[in-house]
């Protein structure tokens, strides 16, 4: 069955963090699929907390109707212990360096995390009457979250459409996952040609005052990416 186009002028949930893939998807959505947008962010004790001020700017710079925030603090409590982007972890965010070789899921993987937004989202979508969800997983330049393959994607809307009554109308739902095969580089040439300010975005594990650490995987990801389409990265690093 062919998929189905998102239609201009609908309503659509776009899960917003505030990070360099999350703000692309949304200007795909506002600006290409022409979409009234309903922004979702979580605040789940990420050590990046100050992505949510950047989400923040990015939905009121792309025109969204509604952005809203939700607080998932016990989240962040559960997983704790699995992983290192969320505050209360004892374990280190690890540095790009350190992960040269290894093939395994590293400690920044949150538990569930993209299930857990995903069924908010889905939730937010039955009300708003949105048949269209849009997210920025990415299943090339990554470290190997298991949320973010494509396989994970076409599940969930199998899910969606079976646990909701979107599945018993003529109009399905869908995710929409468009950087999911792009590499940085590409992503960041699509977002600029968007008009994209990724000074207003961020994307690092392990930010202090403001700073990139310019270490961890995700600030190498993102430097690199920014070289290679030829645009200057606007992150300000608190290590070189």
């Amino acid at each position: 069955m062919p998929q189905r186009e998102p239609t201009p002028g609908a309503a659509a949930i776009v899960l917003l963090s505030g990070g360099l893939d999350s703000s692309t998807v949304l200007a795909i959505a506002a600006r290409e699929a022409k979409q009234r947008i309903h922004a979702l962010s979580f605040s789940y004790g990420q050590r990046h907390g100050h992505e949510l001020s950047c989400a923040a700017t990015q939905a009121a710079s792309f025109g969204a109707v509604a952005h809203q925030v939700l607080d998932l603090g016990q989240l962040g409590q559960l997983v704790a212990p699995a992983t290192s982007l969320v505050a209360g972890s004892e374990l280190a965010v690890p540095s790009a360096a350190s992960r040269e070789g290894h093939d395994d899921i590293p400690s920044t993987y949150v538990p569930a995390r993209n299930t857990v937004f995903l069924s908010y989202a889905l939730a937010w979508a039955e009300v708003v009457g949105a048949h269209d969800i849009w997210l920025g997983v990415n299943a090339v330049d990554y470290s190997g979250y298991p949320d973010c393959r494509p396989e994970f994607i076409e599940s969930f809307e199998r899910t969606a459409n079976l646990a909701t009554k979107f599945g018993a109308g003529p109009d399905r739902l869908r995710i929409h996952a468009p950087l999911i095969e792009l590499h940085k580089h590409e992503i960041i040439q699509r977002g600029v040609s968007l008009g994209v300010d990724y000074a207003q975005t961020t994307s690092c594990y392990d930010p202090a005052h403001g700073l990139a650490c310019g270490q961890c995987e995700s600030c190498a990801l993102r430097r690199a990416g920014f070289e290679q389409a030829g645009v200057a990265d606007p992150t300000r690093y608190r290590q070189s």
